[in-house]
């Protein structure tokens, strides 16, 4: 699960990161309003935890600007302002959930999963094309009557590939979406954990190829190659 956080308090940003971080999540992170609506459009984040005061947009701008480009990720907006008043006004921007500073990082982390299982609820929890199936509340994957063993790592590709059945998927998308560090681009860190993914998807040499290559531009995981 991938997690953006926009907050300019230095010290704030690295405990929230390090927490986050250790209970499991990806997590980019800036501490200006600019970048982070620029962060914000140009990937795919399950949740957005958004400071209010905040250099070159402020956090209400940055997300009046994300609802107007149908970016429709949770938002968390952090604020030191914790009067009715300042919740309903961010609420009513397109909010989906307010903390108050200073916060117990253990809330910030219960609230973050709360909205991501929200998000993914609104979506059917299993994922199928052909015969394989990725039940995402249960963290199974079956392959007909067979379950499929995958690590985390190979579970969150597959997930993400099936989530995008029938587009393209770049590698930078992919080391981006499910790799926490920064990947070398002399690195086959990718094409290896697809490699793996193939073979373990594939149970017998009838199971049809479902994810494809499309060289020079990434994968794609359909049922026909395309």
């Amino acid at each position: 699960m991938k997690l953006l956080l926009v907050e300019d308090s230095e010290a704030l940003s690295r405990a929230v990161v390090r927490a986050l971080k250790a209970s499991g999540f990806a997590v980019d992170a800036t501490g200006n309003g600019s970048d982070g609506l620029w962060m914000a459009l140009e990937n795919d984040y399950d949740v957005i935890i958004l400071d209010i005061m905040l250099p070159g947009l402020d956090g209400r701008e940055v997300l009046k600007k994300l609802r107007e480009a149908n970016n429709e990720s949770p938002v968390l907006f952090l604020t030191a302002k914790g009067s009715i008043e300042d919740r309903v006004a961010g609420l009513r921007l397109g909010a989906d959930d307010y903390l108050v500073k200073s916060f117990a990082i253990e809330e910030l982390i219960a609230r973050v999963e709360a909205l991501a299982r929200r998000k993914y609820q609104t979506r059917s929890p299993k994922l199928s094309i052909g015969d394989l199936t990725l039940d995402r509340s249960a963290k199974i994957v079956t392959r007909g009557s067979h379950n499929i063993p995958l690590s985390s790592q190979l579970f969150s590709l597959l997930e993400y590939l099936m989530l995008h059945e029938g587009s393209v998927i770049s590698r930078t998308q992919i080391e981006e979406h499910i790799y926490d560090e920064q990947v070398s681009p002399m690195s086959n860190v990718v094409d290896t954990a697809i490699c793996a993914l193939r073979k373990a998807i594939k149970l017998s040499k009838n199971d049809a190829v479902l994810i494809h290559t499309r060289r020079g531009m990434g994968y794609v995981i359909s049922e026909e190659k395309l």
